[in-house]
């Protein structure tokens, strides 16, 4: 039987998963308001935006060896604060240099979280034996799902960016500090160096999380702006398109741990192939909106357990600590959002956004098309 101290550590990292995926989906609404307050081209929109990757990478690296020394627990809860208090500082930043800070800063918290939470999960997926994963990312893609209706409903309501971004805060502020007396204290005490040469296949699986969060982060920076330049949609709703690609994530995660278990970790991932090749398709040459935004609700069922499978695949494999493939792989993902918005920036602004989406789309199908490389080195 479980205790409920586990119990109360699964609530925990549920709403830790939450916070994290509301905070990152509450600011993709506030892009395109963002480029015509500060009157900026795409390439420098792309700039910008590496500073959110930047942020985040930097704080991945420092939270790989706090949270081992000290556990993930009080990074969980700074990380979800730091999301909370610099999401409204995104909506008044009216200059390049003050948007890239607030935006460094907000990765920091975002990347701090991020880390810290896929080791707590981790560390509770192999205490009880049980498929968590899928789970709890499930529970990510349901913030990223509130936080984008959220900010969207406000701001489809005529209110303020300010205030809409006030009463999200709110909201991350209340579930951090709720998820806080679960969180299980797990920090080894450890003072030696914790710095090792990551393994190859360790290094495979974070390079295929690289483009996965590439896409991903490219969906949620890029979607609004490409549905509102296409005339597709208002400008108050161009948030739509990210709100389906996270309900479809959501879905998609909620029934993954059953899915895996009976189909396997690789049909899983290579199933996913023709859902998004059909979903970037969409997007790219639709007519109207409704096309659209079926593209974005397929996007997101294809891709919605890949980042879970390559994480269970890290818990499995025996070659270095967990906690650090967790940490790498991690890092990786976040590389992607560190080169993808400013990539795909650079690419709208030589060709167009819907020639760099098709481009996001060839790369999600290598990492859905090496899950037999994947599971050969990681069985």
């Amino acid at each position: 039987m479980l205790s409920a101290n586990w119990y109360a550590g699964l609530l925990g990292t549920r709403l830790a998963f939450f916070v994290a995926g509301f905070g990152l989906a509450a600011w993709a609404p506030l892009v395109p308001l963002a480029k015509q307050r500060l009157a900026v081209d795409d390439r420098m929109l792309g700039h910008l935006l590496l500073c959110l990757g930047t942020g985040s990478v930097i704080a991945m690296v420092l939270t790989s060896v706090s949270s081992a020394r000290y556990g993930s627990k009080p990074i969980i809860l700074a990380g979800g604060l730091g999301l909370a208090i610099m999401l409204p500082c995104l909506a008044i930043a009216d200059t390049p240099v003050r948007l890239g800070a607030t935006l460094f800063a907000f990765g920091g918290s975002l990347g701090s979280i991020d880390v810290a939470m896929n080791i707590h999960a981790i560390e509770l997926e192999r205490a009880t034996g049980r498929p968590l994963m899928s789970g709890f990312h499930a529970h990510y893609s349901i913030g990223e799902f509130t936080g984008s209706a959220a900010a969207t409903s406000f701001l489809s309501l005529q209110l303020s960016p300010s205030f809409s971004t006030l009463v999200c805060s709110a909201l991350m502020t209340i579930a951090i500090v709720s998820a806080w007396p679960g969180l299980l204290a797990t920090g080894s005490g450890q003072k030696d160096t914790l710095f090792i040469l990551p393994h190859r296949s360790v290094l495979l699986i974070a390079v295929l999380a690289a483009i996965t969060f590439l896409v991903e982060g490219a969906i949620l920076d890029w979607s609004a702006l490409l549905l509102v330049e296409r005339d597709l949609v208002a400008e108050a709703h161009g948030g739509v398109g990210c709100m389906l690609f996270s309900i479809a994530m959501a879905v998609g995660r909620l029934s993954g741990d059953a899915v895996v278990a009976r189909i396997g970790d690789r049909a899983t991932l290579m199933l996913g192939t023709l859902p998004i090749v059909t979903g970037f398709l969409a997007v790219m040459a639709a007519p109207f909106a409704l096309i659209g935004m079926a593209g974005f609700l397929l996007i997101g069922l294809g891709l919605s357990n890949v980042v879970p499978v390559l994480c269970r695949c890290a818990g499995k494999q025996k070659v270095m600590p967990v906690g650090l493939a967790i940490a790498v792989i991690t890092t990786g993902g976040y590389a992607g959002i560190l080169v993808g918005p400013a990539g795909v920036g650079l690419v709208a602004y030589i060709f167009g956004l819907p020639l760099a989406f098709g481009m996001l789309g060839a790369l999600m199908c290598i990492v859905t098309l090496s899950a037999r490389i994947i599971m050969t080195d990681h069985r």
